[in-house]
């Protein structure tokens, strides 16, 4: 091939430089390499073969003498190639054949896990849950804390097909990099469901699907565009992806029955093909739907017999109905028929079911009421549309005379003022357990606190045992080194200054003894608990706290009361629940805070001169501490002047600013002393090191 191309390269550049062509060519036409020339020119190739023209008749494409063995070797050359090629494809043919078994076995196995995979990414992706299935015996009880039992509880399920399209979007706006963070406008009116807002609706609107134990027909009643259809479809669809294997979009645990069939009819099935009608479309599928249903199938029924009289299409309506409650295990249907509704008063087995419609606004919410039925609010919905007001006027004068004695507005009155009460109720369930979760947030930080007492306590100890070592060792270095001097000079003195050597070396014995010593020392005797009087900064054991070591705070009050702080808790407690500490924990008590009962004399001395301003508990949690720890100096001082500016007043604040350089102490300090909201403040102390505590105005 090489020859070739050389050889034919220098055949077009000799054609080229005779001006037979534009350029030098060499191609392939018929499977055989060949150069290209004018037509006028083809005298330049005498003994060439003309293998193919251009379309134009301009071009002739031949091939050299020169060329023609070379050629033929190759095309040989080709066909042996292939044939061997065709030859190893037999082989690995023949091979697969072999294991075609295994390979289908294995092929069906990558299917499986692909799409256990593919359910997975799916769930992950919807922010699904797993569903369960209910027994025939509807061995569950309802999600809402009711007595009876549910073969479907389903809460706060969103339409996939709706959930999947909005996710879509949401994940094409720019910025957003988590589906379970992103939030858009108002315009879209759509919100992720991981942060509801209470101006935005979620979308698509969650919806619950209860049916009780027992019931076979659901008749869903409501206005239009209310949701009746695409509720009906969510159940639908719900049903087919648990049986398929998928989580569903909803909160809590799913249970919904097995259903053997999904049986639909929903939509204008009109055909001019068929010569069908909107009415006999209709009743086609049902009848369909009839004759392949069991009594394990979900039947799903969209406006059911309309289209046609009223009065025959509700009769209709019933009795479908009743054979359906006989054969089926679960059948939903929507209806505009008032008389549809009343089959749960003769038939337990019926359950009914509204689409919340909002008077004030003149809007669906898109919630189901269960056990309830709904009108259509046809006028209310044409008027909000914008239809003319007289026809409006006109046909509401009309419903007043085909409704007597206002029954349907009495009626609709007492639905609207139901509604408004169970938003009340809603509306006080959301705050209080926002109240008390928010206690039981304060009571298990108290508690922790509580708890963390213990483990400073020991580790208190522990640091001052070992300072308390530490001091010994250089007291007894010092004394050795007193001792040697004192040996040293010995041998040197003479005997008439013995005596002066031993004073000498005495009084540097007693003065290390004397600098080694603790002034502070508690007595001790056992003290009598009847004529016992606590004293500023003594440490005690306070029986309510079981028996807990605490120190006081403040001195005794004509009314026999003590202030007390247990870690950062201070409390007022009555004198007879204190008592004195033995001797040997008193001993302890003077080894492990020598210079505590100062600090704390001297960082309560101001709150004492203040003693009639409450400033609150001064327990601290996360809500009123401000950590400064790792800011800059301009950075924490603007942080503490905002958590100053938005404390509440008479309340106390925690001031978090570490043990480090002191740049970041310093500048808290200097903005708490020019603060005008701030009343006074108490510097760190050893029961809070690395943390200042301000009183606001």
């Amino acid at each position: 091939m090489e020859n070739l191309d050389r050889l034919l390269k220098r055949i077009s550049a000799h054609i080229f430089k005779a001006g037979g062509i534009d350029k030098p060519l060499v191609t392939k036409r018929r499977s055989r390499l060949c150069v290209g020339v004018r037509a006028s020119h083809r005298y330049l190739i005498p003994d060439g073969v003309v293998l193919n023209v251009s379309s134009s008749g301009v071009t002739y494409f031949m091939e050299p003498g020169e060329a023609v063995e070379l050629n033929n070797l190759e095309v040989m050359l080709s066909d042996s190639e292939k044939a061997e090629e065709l030859a190893i494809l037999s082989f690995l043919t023949s091979e697969i054949a072999e294991s075609a078994r295994d390979i289908k076995y294995m092929l069906d196995g990558i299917i499986e896990v692909d799409l256990a995979f593919a359910r997975a990414a799916y769930a992950s992706w919807m922010n699904g849950v797993r569903p369960i299935w209910t027994s025939e015996g509807c061995g569950g009880i309802s999600s809402s804390g009711g007595d009876y039992l549910l073969s479907t509880d389903i809460e706060g399920i969103q339409h996939p097909l709706l959930r999947g399209t909005s996710r879509k979007h949401l994940s094409n706006i720019p910025g957003s990099n988590s589906l379970n963070s992103m939030e858009v406008d108002e315009e879209n009116s759509m919100l992720d469901t991981g942060k509801s807002s209470k101006n935005v609706p979620e979308f698509p609107v969650p919806i619950n699907i209860k049916v009780k134990c027992g019931t076979r027909v659901v008749v869903i009643s409501g206005p239009n565009t209310g949701g009746k259809t695409a509720s009906m479809k969510t159940l639908g669809v719900a049903s087919l992806m648990s049986k398929a294997g998928l989580y569903l979009p909803a909160k809590n645990t799913p249970k919904l029955p097995w259903f053997d069939f999904v049986l639909a009819d929903i939509g204008d099935h009109q055909s001019l093909e068929q010569n069908l009608s909107t009415f006999s479309g209709h009743i086609s599928r049902i009848c369909k739907i009839l004759e392949v249903a069991s009594n394990e199938s979900l039947v799903l029924i969209d406006e059911i017999c309309s289209g046609t009289d009223p009065s025959e299409g509700v009769a209709l309506s019933t009795s479908i109905l009743h054979y359906l409650r006989d054969h089926v295990n679960l059948a939903v249907v929507t209806t505009h028929y008032a008389d549809l509704s009343l089959l749960k008063d003769k038939d337990s087995r019926f359950e009914n079911a509204a689409m919340e419609f909002s008077l004030e606004t003149l809007q669906p919410t898109y919630q189901i009421l269960w056990g309830c039925t709904g009108d259509s609010n046809a006028l209310s919905i044409a008027k909000s549309i914008g239809f003319d007001s007289n026809i409006i006027e006109r046909a509401r004068k009309w419903v007043e005379k085909l409704v007597p004695e206002k029954q349907q507005e009495r009626s609709g009155i007492l639905y609207q003022s139901l509604l408004e009460e169970r938003n009340r109720l809603e509306a006080q369930a959301r705050k209080s357990a926002s109240l008390h979760r928010e206690i039981m947030e304060l009571y298990h930080e108290i508690q922790a606190e509580a708890e963390d007492l213990d483990g400073r306590v020991k580790a208190l100890m522990a640091k001052e045992t070992q300072l308390v070592q530490l001091e010994l060792k250089a007291a007894n270095s010092q004394i050795e080194t007193v001792v040697q001097n004192f040996e040293n000079q010995l041998r040197k003195a003479s005997p008439d200054q013995f005596n002066s050597l031993i004073k000498k070396s005495e009084s540097a014995i007693a003065s290390i003894v004397e600098a080694y010593c603790s002034s502070d020392s508690l007595p001790a005797s056992e003290t009598d608990t009847s004529s016992y009087t606590p004293k500023l900064g003594e440490q005690v054991l306070v029986k309510r706290l079981g028996n807990k070591l605490a120190t006081v705070v403040e001195a005794p009050r004509d009314d026999e009361s003590v202030l007390v702080q247990y870690g950062k808790i201070r409390v007022r407690m009555k004198k007879s629940d204190i008592r004195a500490i033995k001797s040997e924990k008193k001993s302890k008590a003077a080894i492990l805070v020598p210079s505590l009962k100062r600090q704390v004399k001297q960082s309560f001395s101001e709150l004492n001169k203040d003693e009639e301003v409450s400033y609150g508990p001064r327990v601290q949690t996360s809500k009123n501490t401000v950590d400064l720890r790792g800011m800059r100096a301009e950075e924490a001082a603007l942080h503490l002047n905002m958590a100053i500016s938005a404390r509440e007043p008479l309340s106390v604040i925690f001031v978090v600013h570490g043990m480090g350089t002191g740049a970041v102490k310093e500048c808290a300090l200097k903005v708490l002393g020019q603060h005008p909201r701030v009343a006074k403040y108490e510097p760190e102390n050893p029961m809070n090191f690395g943390c200042t505590v301000a009183y606001i105005k």
